[in-house]
């Protein structure tokens, strides 16, 4: 037997996935405000359908990644394990304002947690809200960021990080990898595995393997009354095959990432925002979050993209309407579902 979707909620899963792509791609053309006619999308934020898209990761991939040749694979590694586990740009450059540019050569879990502990003594916040990290003394530090820095030196020195990543042979093998080390718990493994898989240390599908953070597994139960036994990670892989299938029943015509299809990493992302969007516009399906906390508030024009070059995804060098496809700009009348109590 296969899911029993609730339909209202999946459906404007579907929904979401296709207008969130719009409003992206109507901002890189430079159009005005509201960039949709979706009261909640326009009142309330919420990520990218595609994870690469999102403003970390597209600063990841841009900066921390891209931005330098000749870089080790040690000092690869090093940047997307401290880019990630911080998730702010903020502290990343604080961190090459006093230290110069992040290598495995001149990196010190020492000096690196003097100068953020002055940060922190003055108030700064050093870490996203985005992630909920493991915050135990796993390398005896009081503070946090100490641990981190400890850990980030164990991964890449001691346990040889590199020479690990330079054999594994799939997506869950490297996220396994990643989670034998400690304060590294199974979601930030796969956020890492996937940010590891953005480089050129490894070539793997995004779709072979997921796994569903705790937002996405509260979407999954909203989305579907009997999930008939599959495992999160099975529904996510069972959505992932089915989105064409789904974006033509519902007569979307969704606009992909320059040809590249949603993927297994984005499919799990956008079931975490469906349960936000379903907060507001299906407030009858109860769960321990009640509300959206981030309002949308722009903050001026959206910088080109920048993907993988390994993607081979055709970005259109300029900007404007007349560089984007034509699905991205039609405006989606969706009719608000109500939901029907079930």
């Amino acid at each position: 037997m296969r899911p029993t979707p609730r339909k209202e909620v999946y459906d404007a899963y579907w929904h979401l996935a296709a207008e969130r792509q719009r409003i992206l791609f109507r901002r890189l053309a430079g159009l005005p405000a509201p960039w949709t006619d979706d009261e909640v999308l326009r009142t309330h934020k919420f990520c990218n359908a595609y994870r690469a898209s999102d403003r970390v990761s597209q600063w990841l991939i841009h900066e921390v990644i891209y931005a330098h040749n000749g870089l080790r694979a040690e000092d690869q590694l090093l940047r997307i394990v401290l880019a990630r586990l911080f998730s702010k740009p903020e502290t990343w450059e604080l961190l090459r304002s006093e230290h110069g540019e992040i290598t495995w050569s001149g990196f010190s879990a020492e000096r690196y947690g003097d100068t953020l502990d002055r940060a922190f003594a003055q108030g700064r916040t050093l870490y996203t809200a985005a992630f909920i990290l493991c915050a135990t003394r796993a390398f005896g530090h009081e503070r946090k960021h100490r641990n981190h820095f400890a850990l980030a030196e164990h991964m890449i020195g001691q346990a040889h990080l590199a020479r690990t990543v330079a054999r594994v042979g799939s997506l869950q093998e490297l996220y396994e990898t990643l989670l034998q080390f400690p304060l590294i718990g199974s979601f930030m493994a796969y956020q890492l595995a996937i940010d590891i898989n953005y480089s050129e240390l490894c070539d793997f599908s995004e779709s072979e393997y997921t796994v569903a953070g705790p937002g996405a597994q509260r979407g999954i139960t909203k989305c579907f009354t009997d999930t008939s036994g599959y495992s999160d990670h099975k529904i996510i892989m069972w959505m992932t095959d089915r989105q064409e299938h789904e974006f033509a029943r519902l007569g979307i015509d969704f606009p992909s990432l320059y040809g590249r299809r949603l993927q297994a990493i984005d499919i799990q992302n956008l079931f975490c925002e469906v349960d936000k969007y379903a907060r507001v516009k299906f407030p009858a399906l109860k769960s321990n979050r009640t509300r959206i906390k981030a309002r949308f508030a722009p903050s001026g024009p959206v910088p080109a993209p920048f993907y993988p070059p390994k993607w081979g995804l055709a970005v259109p060098a300029c900007s404007g309407a007349g560089a984007l496809p034509a699905s991205a700009m039609a405006r989606e009348h969706h009719p608000g579902p109500q939901l029907a109590l079930l």
